[in-house]
């Protein structure tokens, strides 16, 4: 994300290069960290010589040796004699595999690159594996949550003085003057309120909680104001990851759903290009807080 997306080099909203950029722009680096990915019982990737590729438009992707893959449990679609072929102008032909491990099917988890045409990332031998169809992963030996970390991607929050009041109509919802900012790669800048300064009572916990590779698990809340009530207007860091940790005890309401004023000013929200559920927290590309 923090490459291709919002405001990073190759993201829609970037700053300004010294050149012009073509129209098909990728980036291709090494990953050294160890990768695994888990499904079932079954181990079914574990490398150290992943590639990580960088894509305008797209999310950084991780690409794994198909060697480093057990093949005894790739599926191929379709009729094998067909060799299961699927021209994409972009990356030229590529296999497709589901993961079968017992009873248990990542349907076509694996995409092996063939035969990358000229101008594209050199991929032939590497694949991708869909992250969501396994049931763990693993980055050296930490558990990876949500999706695995890009290395460009920072998460900084830090202590201010800024007069923040939150409203809806002409109520006030929560005012500080001590807020915790999060800023964070690409994205506008969050502003954290203390629980103290926030009107608790008007809150109402919420089953949605969002995943963040980067500051751990968002936990919403609805705002409920005699017979009106906001789904998922607010959400907190319970247990946040180290990046996260300083607004551990806050609160951070949706600009787009209630009026957010600092320093006399109303922030009008730049929902990124990539965030697509209403749902979830718009300020990562996790989709997810």
């Amino acid at each position: 994300m923090a490459l291709t997306f919002g405001t990073g080099p190759l993201g829609a909203h970037r700053g300004q290069w010294s050149f012009e950029l073509p129209g098909q722009v990728w980036y291709l680096e090494d990953w050294p960290r160890r990768m695994r990915a888990v499904l079932g019982d079954q181990t079914v990737l574990d490398t150290r010589r992943a590639k990580l590729l960088h894509t305008a438009g797209s999310f950084a992707a991780h690409q794994f040796p198909l060697e480093d893959i057990s093949k005894h449990l790739l599926v191929p679609i379709d009729d094998v004699s067909k060799d299961d072929l699927t021209v994409d102008d972009r990356v030229g032909p590529v296999s497709r595999f589901d993961v079968r491990v017992g009873e248990r099917l990542g349907r076509g988890a694996v995409v092996a690159y063939l035969d990358p045409p000229a101008g594209a990332p050199p991929l032939a031998g590497y694949a991708t594996v869909d992250f969501a169809a396994m049931d763990r992963w693993f980055e050296e030996d930490d558990p990876i949550y949500s999706h695995p970390r890009d290395p460009y991607h920072r998460v900084d929050v830090r202590a201010s003085s800024r007069h923040v009041v939150i409203r809806h109509g002409d109520q006030v919802l929560a005012e500080s003057r001590r807020p915790k900012l999060l800023f964070e790669t690409s994205n506008p800048i969050r502003y954290y309120l203390p629980f103290a300064d926030v009107r608790i009572d008007l809150l109402e916990l919420s089953d949605t909680v969002s995943e963040c590779p980067y500051k751990g698990d968002g936990q919403h809340w609805h705002l409920v104001l005699g017979e009106e009530r906001i789904d998922d207007a607010a959400w907190s860091l319970p247990h946040p990851l180290p990046e996260g940790f300083a607004a551990a005890e806050h609160v951070c309401f949706y600009p787009e759903k209630l009026d957010t004023v600092v320093d006399g000013e109303r922030i009008v929200d730049a929902q990124p290009e990539w965030a697509t559920t209403t749902d979830e927290p718009i300020d990562d590309v996790s989709r997810g807080v």
